[in-house]
């Protein structure tokens, strides 16, 4: 065969060009594995539509490298049950401007086993600390007053929101794994209740009867309206009452395990404060911080499970 003139040289570079491009996509695969905070991905086409139809238009957010950084850092500092499960079951995570709420966790079709989960965050909490995003979240819950300067703040520290953002979801996930709550096919179902569960949910979404209260049962997350402003004094007295360490809590029992395991860590594993305060006029009239309250300090003993290692 009669050699091309330059072949020799060609061919050894194409074999090293090769090679490269095989180790680099070995690397990526085992960070991939290794690395849930690494599977950043465009939003499941699901979760785009989902926003569509509630009329927004949800754009991929492209993460800097600072940004990258700030998630990195979250991952890094969830507790060792969480940070295990999502390295089996974390299939992406997205960022997205222009969604109305922020953050969904969601399943994505594996074939069955592993259950994967997509989470998809609102990417202006990246620009966020803990009491900013908290604050907002929390003032949603009321109808400003006309005739007072009523506040409503959330004291959370000044660590980067998705920080408990990211807590918040992945609890979510270790939840759908491990059932800590019940899976019930309804909201209305009455199923055996967990250890978990048990004297604090009837069902899904409806607390035991000592914790129904009239008030509570008005606020956003039970009722989907605001309350006036003025009665938020009432209302964080009324929640002192309860086992639930925040009003989004109340939702149903998978909000409930999230809040708890994420208030839990922030103050307890990553000593920051966490407390509402509503004041009037510049005078404190209330000041609701959930890991005094000595209903919740019962139910701790169940977070042990996140640090075993």
């Amino acid at each position: 065969m009669i050699e091309k003139p330059g072949l020799r040289w060609v061919m050894p570079a194409l074999v090293m060009l090769f090679f490269s491009a095989f180790t680099k996509a070995q690397k990526l695969d085992v960070t991939y594995r290794n690395d849930p905070s690494q599977r950043i991905r465009i939003a499941p086409e699901s979760v785009f539509k989902m926003f569509r139809e509630a009329g927004m238009k949800p754009v991929d957010h492209a993460l800097t490298p600072a940004q990258k950084d700030k998630v990195k850092n979250a991952f890094g500092l969830l507790p060792p049950l969480h940070q295990q499960i999502l390295k089996q079951h974390l299939h992406s995570i997205s960022f997205m401007d222009n969604m109305p709420n922020t953050a969904l966790t969601s399943p994505v079709d594996s074939a069955g086993v592993p259950k994967l989960f997509n989470i998809t965050f609102r990417a202006g909490l990246l620009d966020e600390t803990i009491s900013e995003w908290a604050s907002w979240k929390e003032k949603t819950c009321f109808k400003p007053a006309d005739d007072a300067d009523y506040k409503v703040r959330v004291e959370g520290g000044n660590l980067d929101a998705i920080i408990y953002v990211l807590l918040h979801e992945a609890t979510h996930i270790v939840d759908a794994v491990t059932e800590i709550t019940p899976h019930a096919a309804e909201k209305q179902s009455v199923v055996e209740p967990t250890v978990f569960t048990k004297g604090i949910w009837r069902t899904m979404n409806v607390p035991v009867d000592p914790y129904i209260d009239s008030l509570l049962e008005q606020t956003r997350f039970r009722s989907g309206k605001a309350v006036p402003i003025s009665l938020a004094p009432e209302v964080y007295r009324k929640l002192a009452q309860t086992p639930y360490v925040s009003l989004y809590a109340m939702a149903a029992w998978s909000e409930d395990i999230a809040e708890l395991a994420t208030i839990y860590h922030l103050t307890t594993r990553l000593h920051q404060p966490f407390y509402v305060v509503v004041t009037k006029d510049g005078v404190e009239l209330a000041r609701f911080e959930p890991m005094k309250n000595v209903l919740v300090k019962q139910r701790l003993d169940q977070l042990t499970r996140f640090y075993k290692k």
